[in-house]
């Protein structure tokens, strides 16, 4: 296996050419256009590293599935997704296009921006540094990993420029879909798309998805059984944005991109996969993380259909 991952990051890697780093972040403009990198961390512990690996990434939109797993383990699903639907976009993932004309205003899935905003309202906390603290807590469970932490340049710079964003979610308040504090809301999803990780971090979360919500390495539940089985449907059908239907066909297993450049994906009873390469397409996915994820899946068989 750890032959076959070098192999195909390293016939991908011309690919990254054809990507551009995200900007309308600024700080994320400084990605390293030509690093790919990738972890598999399979349900037995084991760890294969390959690539540029040790590149640091802000997670960005991966952060969107730990944000629902809090936010359905605090809620229930009912509470949830009388807030959030649960249908794939055929639109990006910053578009408010839909809230207007969208029946009570919810927006399609938990993972474009505006379904991750009220998800973020709905994660348990009576201001965003309690909102925070409970996400936070929880990525560094799933990826067991206490010294994961924000990078606040990056913080910083989500919070100068996201506008679109905060559009969104004055929207989603005048709608009544969010009950709290729209700021206090902002501040705890700007920070937890900019927490920095490493491939390794993110192939374990996957791998407790993977593992049915049991952390492969302590054989303790961290996502009960439910949720788990919730999120993984939501990441096969959303988590790469107006793309999912391409994955699913290509790759074939519950996944979900950010434009740090990182694609997480969950092999069911077999493993968590983490690539990170920061070059995107038009669609805001790793062009390269895509492409290793589909050589992946042919060698591997990793498709669940």
């Amino acid at each position: 296996m750890k032959t076959i991952l070098k192999n195909v990051i390293e016939n991908n890697r011309d690919i990254t050419k054809f990507g551009q780093v995200a900007t309308y972040i600024p700080e994320l403009a400084k990605g390293n256009r030509d690093a790919l990198g990738a972890c598999i961390f399979d349900t037995s512990c084991n760890s294969i590293l390959e690539g540029d690996y040790e590149t640091k990434f802000t997670i960005q939109s991966v952060s969107k599935v730990v944000t629902l797993i809090c936010a359905l383990i605090d809620n229930g699903k009912e509470a949830v997704f009388s807030k959030v639907g649960n249908e794939p976009s055929a639109d990006p993932f910053n578009s408010l296009l839909k809230l207007e004309i969208q029946e009570n205003h919810k927006p399609l899935n938990p993972f474009i921006n505006a379904g991750a905003i009220v998800c973020t309202s709905l994660v348990s906390g009576d201001n965003g540094i309690e909102k925070f603290s409970r996400i936070h807590n929880m990525i560094k469970k799933l990826s067991n990993n206490d010294d994961i932490d924000v990078n606040y340049s990056v913080y910083n710079s989500e919070k100068l420029t996201g506008n679109t964003n905060r559009a969104i979610a004055y929207y989603l308040k005048g709608a009544n879909i969010i009950e709290k504090d729209v700021e206090d809301i902002l501040d705890t999803y700007f920070k937890s798309c900019s927490i920095e990780v490493l491939v390794e971090d993110i192939a374990k979360v996957a791998s407790v998805i993977a593992n049915n919500g049991v952390a492969p390495w302590s054989n303790e539940r961290l996502i009960p059984e439910e949720v788990n089985r919730i999120v993984k449907a939501i990441m096969t059908t959303c988590g790469l944005y107006d793309t999912s239907g391409t994955f699913s066909v290509n790759v074939g297993v519950p996944a979900k991109s950010g434009v740090g450049g990182c694609i997480m994906a969950v092999v069911p009873n077999r493993m968590g996969i983490a690539v990170v390469g920061p070059a995107l397409d038009k669609h805001g996915n790793s062009i390269g993380g895509v492409k290793v994820m589909e050589g992946l899946s042919r060698e591997l068989n990793l498709s669940i259909f």
